[in-house]
């Protein structure tokens, strides 16, 4: 998430606003929310770009999800939710696929901002209803907020920390008030992330405990049916109050979606070349490369599509647990950094699919490239002492190797700063200096596939005189040990928007660090990086965020808190010839509900089905 412009003119220009009557206090009201430039759509639109407002409702579509669920309460931390759930609850805005940095509205028809932010108001669709029909009030928002705030995952207490109150001004007419730092984000995020719960549902519920019954919804979709830890099924809301707003039409189209559940990802696709699932997103690209020659591509009743996307890359990466004693010193992390040999496997096992990732904020503007600008310098000097050289240098680039698998140079480079940092080799092992004792990793993960990238990265670490090897658990006990931080180094992923914000105090900052089952996986603590959050999250304008973010990224890469690994700026997906969907990339992703089952294509696949099994 970003920041809204700080003046009128400008919020004007952003939201394409016009100012409400209220005169004690400048207010902007709009449709939608932007951190990064103008809505994308007007006031007035009738649809999103990227959908069919024609696309015909029906037929069935089959996911794919690892693991399983005992937990149909997605609001808690007790418990593994089951995947699909929030098709079953709405919120005030919500954001489309082809604008990634706005929010239009849903339940709410309009948004009023203050000025010096202090407080956002919004208004409510009248109309807007429960599954039970009983209409959806601010009385529902407000319980909402204490809910979630009070009882809720720690993310969202972290989210909410400076939403001060909720103050219900009519039924259909909320305010929030915000405290602390003027915060161009609390707005969308109050708008975007907060269910909205039905009050009187949770009078005879209890809100904290686990639960296998539905939650009453308000969404596009209610749980139709289901088997903890197998699959789940929904169903559409044929009268679905909000199925003619313009961000909904062409959308939500299925009458059924149906998740099922596999403990193992090394039958996932199998499962889905047999039929089993109808709709793949490939991972993998040794998968991609070498694993969809089968006779239903052949006879074209198997799509295959590379789509490009413009989302931000984030940074996915070997991650370090700095709560350990072990990995506290950044020269053996910086080391360690050197075995892993991207080159040989983008050749050899990855088909020359991937780039390698520099930023934690890859493929965007937010990325730090070169020597630090001016701004980002004055941003970065107050804590000159406290931070590596390098920072206020170039900016970070991964090693490179030859991609022969035999270069030695890496690994020269590796016992050299290790040597430099105090670490010495005894009978082949490496000794930690500060306890006397031989070096050991342990690399968490769940998927099997990810031993052929992590083997040759041990191999190459034994060669430094480290004992390291490979755990794979299954998903329920990766999820727990992931949660308490039960790990040497596991493989992490922090995804990033075009207008980085709050979100960046629950990856890095040192609170969220402390607390179980934060995205601090690496535990960070670091004061320097928490004012650095602070400032972006303040910077007045998109302009100003922009080296905010780049003097963060800075700082992140040259602490050597991950290894960084690879990303491809496009996504793999696979499907059944069943569905139709417009030629409009959005640009952020493939958006499956704005797809449809075309009953003719579905009719021909069946006829194809027949008769390749008669061929068999």
């Amino acid at each position: 998430m970003g920041l809204l412009k700080s003046t009128t003119t400008a919020l004007l220009l952003l939201l394409i606003a016009y100012p409400s009557t209220a005169e004690e206090v400048k207010m902007i009201k709009s449709h939608g929310l932007s951190l990064a430039g103008p809505l994308k759509y007007g006031p007035d639109f009738k649809h999103l770009d990227y959908v069919n407002p024609d696309a015909p409702k029906g037929g069935n579509v089959k996911l794919s999800a690892v693991g399983g669920f005992d937990n149909l309460n997605p609001f808690i931390s007790k418990g593994q939710a089951a995947n699909g759930l929030s098709l079953t609850f709405e919120t005030l805005l919500t954001q489309s696929y082809d604008d990634p940095s706005a929010e239009y509205g849903l339940v709410a028809e309009s948004v009023e901002v203050a000025e010096d932010l202090s407080f956002a108001i919004f208004n409510m669709h009248p109309e807007a209803r429960f599954h039970d029909g009983t209409p959806m009030t601010a009385d529902d928002v407000i319980f909402s907020l204490q809910a979630v705030k009070e009882k809720g995952t720690p993310l969202f207490r972290y989210y909410y920390a400076d939403v001060e109150s909720a103050e219900k001004l009519s039924d259909h007419r909320i305010k929030f008030n915000f405290s602390g730092p003027p915060n161009r984000e609390l707005p969308q995020i109050v708008g975007q992330l907060l269910p909205i719960l039905p009050k009187k549902y949770f009078e005879t519920h209890n809100f904290e405990e686990t639960t296998l019954t539905p939650i009453l919804g308000s969404g596009p979709y209610r749980v139709k049916d289901f088997e903890a830890n197998r699959y789940i099924t929904f169903e559409r809301v044929v009268d679905y109050w909000g199925a003619d707003l313009p961000i909904n039409v062409g959308r939500n189209n299925f009458d059924t979606l149906r998740y099922d559940f596999y403990r193992d990802t090394a039958v996932l696709l199998e499962a889905f070349k047999a039929g089993e699932y109808d709709y793949r997103s490939e991972n993998s690209a040794k998968n991609w490369a070498t694993g969809y020659d089968f006779p239903a591509v052949k006879a074209g009743l198997v799509i295959l599509e590379e789509v490009p996307n413009e989302r931000s890359g984030g940074m996915q990466g070997y991650a370090f647990n700095l709560r350990r004693e072990k990995f506290q010193d950044p020269a053996l992390r910086e080391a360690l950094s050197y075995a892993f040999d991207f080159e040989w496997l983008n050749k050899n096992i990855f088909y020359d699919q991937y780039s390698r990732t520099n930023s934690f904020f890859e493929n965007s503007i937010m990325a730090a490239t070169g020597e630090p600008t001016e701004e980002e310098l004055a941003i970065l000097e107050p804590y000159r002492d406290q931070l590596p050289p390098r920072v206020f240098g170039p900016a970070y680039q991964a090693p490179v190797t030859d991609g022969s698998g035999q270069d030695r140079n890496p690994l020269r480079t590796a016992k050299k700063i290790l040597k430099d940092a105090g670490y010495k080799v005894e009978n082949g092992k490496l000794i930690d200096p500060a306890t006397g004792e031989p070096f050991t990793i342990e690399f968490l993960m769940y998927d099997p596939n990810s031993l052929r990238i992590t083997g040759p990265l041990i191999k190459n670490l034994k060669r430094l005189g480290i004992d390291a090897s490979s755990r794979v658990v299954d998903t329920a006990q990766y999820t727990e040990r992931l949660r308490n931080y039960e790990f040497d180094i596991t493989t992490a992923g922090f995804a990033q928007s075009i207008s980085p914000g709050n979100e960046q105090r629950e990856f890095w900052g040192s609170a969220a660090g402390k607390r179980p089952g934060s995205r601090n996986v690496m535990g960070i603590d670091s004061p320097v990086i928490n004012a650095l959050i602070e400032n972006l999250i303040a910077a007045p304008t998109y302009d100003d965020l922009i080296p905010a973010v780049r003097a963060l990224d800075r700082v992140l890469t040259w602490n050597f808190y991950v290894i960084p690994q690879f990303h491809a700026a496009y996504d793999r997906i696979a499907y059944w010839n069943k569905f139709g969907h417009t030629d409009v990339n959005p640009g952020q992703g493939p958006d499956i509900l704005s797809w449809w089952v075309d009953p003719e294509k579905e009719r021909q696949l069946e006829e194809g089905l027949r008769t390749l099994r008669q061929k068999q």
